[in-house]
């Protein structure tokens, strides 16, 4: 039997509580890039970690992340799974958003990981093989009052990835996309500051660890989409079949905002 060669798995927002639960359970053989904001805070949360790289990045700085993609790929040579994972988002009515917020939250959550995936997805093709990860929500399955632009930013990067996979189907490069309900995390530190909504979806949130280990075991798969958790993916199907029902029934019975 061949002995399974060692991979090189790049992750953005990785000072994140998803990123910190995906890091965690990968094999201690994996390379781990740890991309994000704060390069210090990544190596203290990593310090035990072996085979751990970290590197500092303003994701809105397109030149600086293209940079970033060609110094990663001179160092290693080769990326095998790239998880698209920085992003926040702010729960509030639609009017009280601002231009600079609007294109700040793109520039984050859908901009970024399209970069990085045109940037890395076609040195994967080059090489016929590779997995590109973008986590992305239920928010871009179903959206909801009060989450507009966040729901919008997720609508996009879905649609990006659902593009993207066909045309690097014939690569042998896999896209998968990760659509998550609510997640414990610091992410509602910002986007629910009063915690009201957490609580009331309290039922359908899910922990990192939860998220992590589904992603984690499907990593190098050629798996579509996750859609967690159960109750939310069936939700999802309702919603595209019965879109006016569902949009009474989100405004109405489970606007939970």
């Amino acid at each position: 039997m061949t002995a399974q060669r060692q991979r090189v798995v790049a992750i953005t927002g990785a000072s994140g509580g998803l990123a910190q639960a995906i890091i965690k359970l990968l094999p201690q053989d994996d390379i781990v890039l740890a991309v994000g904001r704060n390069q210090e805070k990544m190596a203290k949360l990593y310090a035990d970690r072996p085979n751990f790289h970290s590197y500092g990045l303003n994701s809105r700085d397109d030149q600086a992340l293209a940079q970033l993609v060609d110094q990663v790929y001179k160092e290693f040579g080769r990326i095998d799974v790239f998880i698209n994972n920085a992003g926040f988002g702010e729960f509030k009515a639609f009017d009280t958003f601002d231009a600079p917020s609007i294109r700040e939250t793109f520039d984050v959550n859908t901009l970024a990981a399209i970069n990085f995936s045109r940037l890395v997805g076609e040195r994967m093709a080059v090489a016929g093989s590779g997995h590109i990860i973008n986590i992305a929500s239920m928010a871009g399955k179903m959206a909801t009052a009060k989450a507009s632009v966040y729901a919008a930013t997720k609508f996009a990067l879905i649609g990006y990835s659902n593009a993207l996979r066909l045309e690097l189907a014939d690569s042998q490069v896999y896209v998968m996309t990760v659509n998550p309900g609510p997640i414990s995390t610091k992410f509602f530190d910002k986007a629910d500051p009063s915690g009201s909504y957490l609580k009331a979806v309290a039922r359908y949130s899910l922990t990192p660890e939860q998220v992590a280990k589904k992603i984690v075991a499907n990593m190098g798969k050629n798996k579509r989409e996750l859609n967690l958790p159960l109750a939310m993916a069936f939700a999802a199907k309702f919603y595209a079949l019965f879109p006016k029902t569902a949009d009474f029934l989100s405004r109405k019975a489970f606007n939970y905002k």
